[in-house]
């Protein structure tokens, strides 16, 4: 059985790859993730969102480390640089990673990243204006969870 860590180092080598069936492999059938944009994703729908993202990342670039772990679970430092499909514009995401495994697959999976930070480069202006808003944040989160259904529909 894998430790901790090589499980997230796993899931992040099978991202750098776009690898989403390698990625969709590290989960239970009972995970759940959040992070700034997605809320509340079951299995089905992370492992749907880390597909819809890897097929669909334009120049999508992946570094990760930092890796620690423990019996629980573990962190990871990741930074994903890619065209904004909305915008094209570039963005340079740095993102700190929490996971809780059981039975050497993660059940839960939240990723925290500046979100201000993240409007102004994939929205420019508008982001530069409006990022720290929760109107903004609310329709960022709408629009992605609405490409997300639109996706598992299609899928």
């Amino acid at each position: 059985m894998a430790s901790n860590g090589q499980l997230i180092t796993a899931f992040y080598t099978s991202f750098r790859n776009k690898d989403y069936k390698g990625m969709q492999d590290c989960y239970s059938e009972n995970a759940v993730f959040n992070d700034e944009v997605f809320k509340d994703l079951n299995s089905g729908e992370v492992k749907a969102m880390w597909e819809m993202l890897c097929k669909s990342g334009k120049e999508l670039s992946l570094t990760f480390g930092n890796i620690t772990e423990n019996e629980t679970g573990g962190t990871a430092e990741w930074t994903a640089s890619y065209l904004f499909s909305k915008t094209g514009k570039r963005v340079v995401n740095n993102v700190q990673a929490k996971f809780i495994v059981e039975n050497n697959k993660i059940v839960k999976h939240t990723d925290a990243f500046d979100f201000y930070i993240w409007a102004q480069q994939a929205f420019g202006v508008t982001g530069l204006l409006l990022g720290w808003t929760s109107y903004f944040r609310n329709k960022v989160q709408t629009t992605a969870r609405e490409n997300l259904d639109n996706f598992m529909k299609k899928n």
